[in-house]
């Protein structure tokens, strides 16, 4: 019980640290959170009244959750194997490209419907507004580490070589040196910015894995757990079973 207790606190914990935007995994992780809960009462139940039935089922349940955490996890590190996102020749962050990713990223993130819906959250958030209220200057904006979503959804790439006036602003009457698409899509408007680039894509693709980048680690301490659990609740219907043919 106290571990699914604290599997629930680290989906608080994530709900807390994200916003609405970018929780595609603190349900699941309540979810699962839950699940344990009520597993680990089924087991209490069956080792405090000697039950072997409800061992059985206690077991079962949880193996089947082993599987799922296993099979999840590994996924996990295949599909967030790719990208490390490219420098930025003179900047303090990096840039990432959509073609990186892995084509579940890819699938998920150029889908119509899911974008939309995204793209329409980001703009409500803070992260391009902030900018020009964190660097009031076009040197401190230069200096500035930006995470991978300010880096791909508020501000054109760096290859489209736009000039900057200040955080929120760009000279966009240069010519691009690029002809990335992505060069034209950029409008220095707070509802436009880039949030229809590729790179914006790429920018919540990168936030997506290292967010299922923890979850991952997360659940592979939690299988090692719950494994040593497996093995305790093994010995106690052995010994559930062995008091019954006793009687």
């Amino acid at each position: 019980m106290l571990l699914a207790v604290g599997v629930i606190g680290f989906g608080i914990w994530m709900s807390a640290h994200h916003d609405v935007c970018r929780k595609s995994l603190t349900l699941p992780v309540l979810g699962l959170g839950g699940v344990i809960f009520v597993v680990s009462i089924v087991g209490f139940l069956g080792a405090w009244k000697n039950n072997s039935i409800l061992l059985w089922i206690y077991l079962i349940m949880l193996c089947l959750i082993l599987v799922a955490i296993l099979v999840f996890t590994v996924l996990a590190f295949i599909v967030t194997n790719n990208s490390s996102g490219h420098s930025v020749n003179g900047q303090r962050y990096k840039e990432y490209q959509l073609q990186d990713y892995s084509s579940w990223f890819l699938k998920q993130l150029n889908n119509t419907h899911n974008w939309k819906h995204l793209k329409s959250c980001l703009v409500k958030t803070d992260d391009c507004s902030n900018l020009s209220k964190r660097y009031k200057t076009a040197k401190q904006y230069k200096l500035a580490k930006l995470t991978p979503i300010e880096a791909g959804c508020c501000k054109p790439p760096s290859e489209c070589g736009y000039p900057a006036v200040n955080a929120s602003y760009y000279d966009l009457s240069f010519h691009p040196a690029s002809s990335s698409k992505d060069c034209k899509l950029y409008k220095n408007s707070k509802n436009v910015k880039c949030y229809s680039c590729d790179s914006c894509k790429a920018g919540v693709a990168q936030y997506m894995k290292t967010e299922w980048r923890v979850v991952a680690i997360f659940n592979v301490i939690l299988f090692v757990v719950l494994s040593m659990i497996y093995f305790v609740g093994c010995c106690a219907r052995r010994n559930a079973a062995r008091r019954r043919s006793k009687i």
